[in-house]
């Protein structure tokens, strides 16, 4: 096979040879003949042995180390290196972050004041001048034959060297007037030989950089490797999909996206590789799910009786989204193959109603279900509310956590390995390897956002077979993400509330105001309410202006609320559940705690949240904690203090004084936070966005999401031959 690929790069490189050679040989039959036949036999040899051998040559030349490109060499391919960039696949795949469209230099003489311009000329002298308060002030004069305007920059004055009398540079930035025509701090670019000067009438890439190399290197060299290398990019997309979705060949779009010579040029090649890029990410998805389909998983028969029973024993109704999900996923536990099931739903809605049904389906079948929450207060609530609602049906609960007495901790472990646990409640403990569970055959993992994908595998596996596997997620989950992030699950949504939920007023203040949101919590807790007041910090930081829990709490004990009780709550405590229990039971006032209460506290008395820093907190995460009030009968109020440090930050913080729905704060979080933000980390071996945006490309997401899916339907093996560069693709980005 060696000799083969050997050959045919001898052929290739024939033909290409022939085909630049500028000889009048060009013009006569005989050569055209000669390459006309090197090139069918490539074809024949092409479709003797398919397309494999091809993609493998042109992949091989993309796995080479990026030294090897020219202008690089050993000392740059370092220097690279912390740039994420160590073969010229990287390279090529390292995108401009913006470009300058020097397409539009303007003549000196018509600059406008006031706005962004790109302009050129020669540098006529420089200098820099120290002023009476201390300040360097290097100014550069550029004279392009209409005019002359002035370079700027406030102590800087090692750029002095950067600017030669006599060299040409480019200049892009805010053109202001102070006794001369000037623009301060612009954006730079000293040039070279004449080849590099014809850059300034074109639209040029700025890429993200590290120190030891400059633009105009970057760009050279990316000159010289796309030229080289495009070329040997393996197209992997199918025909198909390109002609019917309007998409460029990969290698021109490599080539437009680093040096596109119009508009339509990068909106091309980004559409291109913004596809590419969802593409990827849903095949891998699509294969995943694909892969669990095929499994063989536990198949719970139910007749529903418990269940029933336990609707029964209940004094308030099940909404109708409760029951819908319930049975979604009563059916998915019928199935023979592992249930791996996301329920999304506002605070509030329901969901332990839900999780207990599940629980009750696989008791009924003969199985155990373990329930992993992300904190012991959670767990600790739980256990007593879950507790209470099965007691009349027999069932044994348990409860494990790390902060249990050893004998404690050892008769639990024991009663769940012998099988006498119905439902086990617990945190991070029950991944522990002495843990064993005879007959797992439920996995609920609540707030499941704050586990990792190996986390929750680990409690699957304690399973003696594919376990079925239930998360939850108070945070609504916008539906970009639904399909990228979760987009190889199944997802239920509760998207009703119980009725009598009471409303939560929202409101956003300054500092300024503080005494009268104080006097606003003396005059709810006098009429007998209590109130969260929540910060961003345990204990005050050195480099951050924001206000602790731990020393406001006793500032507001001693000069503010000396007539109330004050608690103090924070993720650090040992004493956690009894600070939480006190409130509960009316023993404290006002409780003074970090984000720790975002999860899962239910207090009915409290009416009102004071946000403490609204500013440093995301929309979803406010949301959550919002959701701690307003659970009662009596009205509720949220106050979120802040200096928002922007008109955006203001407009994103505003965005909850006018709605209560999870679902389009969770839209807007995204589009201002990104997905990163939002949830903090993203799925474990799926592959990275660069270009795309899931918020702000929706359709393209859409189009590739259906398109992977068919494609995986078809064939899931990827075997036909337009889909063999595919999944050699896949398989080296360790997708399959």
């Amino acid at each position: 096979m060696g000799k083969v690929s050997g050959y045919l790069c001898f052929l290739v490189r024939c033909s290409i040879s022939s085909l630049s050679c500028q000889d009048d040989t060009m013009k006569t039959d005989r050569f055209k003949g000669e390459v006309l036949m090197t090139l069918r036999g490539i074809f024949l040899l092409r479709e003797k042995i398919g397309d494999s051998i091809f993609a493998d040559m042109k992949r091989n030349w993309l796995e080479e180390p990026v030294q090897y490109v020219k202008g690089v060499g050993p000392k740059r391919s370092l220097v690279l290196a912390k740039l994420g960039i160590r073969t010229v696949g990287d390279f090529l795949y390292h995108f401009p972050r913006r470009y300058e469209d020097r397409s539009r230099i303007i003549p000196i003489k018509d600059v406008r004041i006031g706005e962004v311009q790109v302009v050129s000329g020669k540098v006529l002298a420089r200098g820099v001048k120290k002023t009476w308060k201390g300040i360097n002030i290097l100014r550069v004069a550029i004279d392009d034959g209409t005019g002359i305007i002035y370079a700027a920059w406030f102590n800087q004055p090692y750029l002095e060297k950067q600017f030669p009398v006599g060299s040409k540079v480019i200049l892009s930035g805010k053109v202001d007037i102070y006794k001369d025509i000037q623009i301060v701090n612009p954006a730079y670019e000293v040039l070279g030989d004449e080849q590099e000067v014809l850059e300034a009438g074109c639209i040029v890439p700025i890429y993200p950089l590290t120190k030891d190399i400059n633009q105009r290197q970057m760009r050279k060299i990316y000159r010289s490797a796309i030229d080289r290398f495009s070329p040997c990019i393996a197209e992997f997309l199918p025909y198909s999909i390109r002609k019917r979705h309007k998409l460029v060949n990969l290698p021109l779009a490599l080539r437009k996206i680093h040096f596109p010579e119009a508009e339509s040029d990068w909106n091309d090649a980004r559409k291109r590789l913004i596809f590419d890029e969802f593409f990827l990410l849903q095949l891998a998805l699509a294969r995943r799910k694909h892969g669990r389909l095929e499994k063989q998983g536990i198949r719970h028969v139910s007749g529903g009786r418990l269940f029933e029973k336990f609707k029964e024993m209940l004094p308030f109704p099940l909404t109708g989204a409760q029951l819908r999900v319930v049975e979604e996923i009563r059916n998915d536990m019928a199935k023979p193959r592992p249930m791996t099931r996301l329920v999304q739903g506002e605070v509030g809605s329901g969901k332990t109603i839900v999780a207990i049904g599940a629980s009750l389906t696989a008791v009924e079948s003969g199985y155990q279900t373990a329930l992993m929450v992300p904190t012991e207060i959670l767990a600790g609530q739980h256990f007593l509310t879950i507790q209470k609602l099965l007691l009349p049906l027999g069932l044994r609960i348990n409860l494990l956590m790390s902060s249990l007495s050893q004998k404690m901790r050892e008769e639990t472990m024991k009663e769940i390995e012998n099988g006498e646990s119905h439902i086990t409640i617990g945190t991070h403990a029950l991944l522990e390897e002495k843990v064993r569970f005879p007959r797992l055959g439920l996995v609920v993992v609540d707030e499941q956002h704050k586990f990792g994908v190996k986390q929750r595998e680990t409690l699957r596996k304690k399973g003696l077979e594919s376990t079925d596997l239930l998360m939850m997620s108070a945070t609504p989950i916008p539906r970009s993400l639904a399909m990228t992030v979760y987009g190889d699950l199944d997802i239920s949504t509760i998207d009703e509330l119980p009725p009598g939920r009471k409303e939560i007023h929202t409101y956003l203040v300054s500092e300024e105001e503080r005494s009268a949101v104080y006097d606003f919590i003396r005059e709810e807790v006098t009429l007998g309410r209590q109130a969260y007041i929540v910060y961003p910090l345990i204990e005050e930081s050195a480099t951050l202006h924001l206000k602790a829990a731990a020393k406001m709490a006793e500032y507001l004990k001693m000069n503010v609320f000396p007539e109330f009780r004050i608690g103090l709550l924070h993720g650090q405590m040992k004493e956690k559940e009894e600070v939480m229990q006190s409130f509960k039971e009316r023993e404290i006032d006002i409780l003074i705690s970090t984000t720790v209460i975002e999860v899962g506290v239910d207090v009915p008395n409290a009416s009102v949240m004071v946000v403490e820093n609204a500013e440093r907190f995301g929309l979803a995460q406010l949301h959550q904690m919002r959701g701690r009030i307003g659970r009662g009968d009596y009205e509720s109020f949220c106050i979120l203090v802040g200096e928002p440090g922007s008109e955006e930050a203001r407009k994103r913080l505003e965005v909850l004084t006018q709605t209560s729905d999870g679902f389009q704060i969770a839209e807007e979080d995204l589009e201002l936070r990104g997905p990163g933000e939002f949830f903090g980390t993203r799925q474990h071996g799926m592959p990275e966005l660069k270009l795309a945006n899931i918020a702000d490309d929706m359709k393209l997401l859409e189009i590739a999401r259906e398109e992977a899916f068919s494609i995986l339907s078809q064939d899931p093996g990827l075997d036909e031959p337009g889909h063999r560069n595919l999944k050699m693709l896949l398989k080296e980005k360790s997708l399959i």
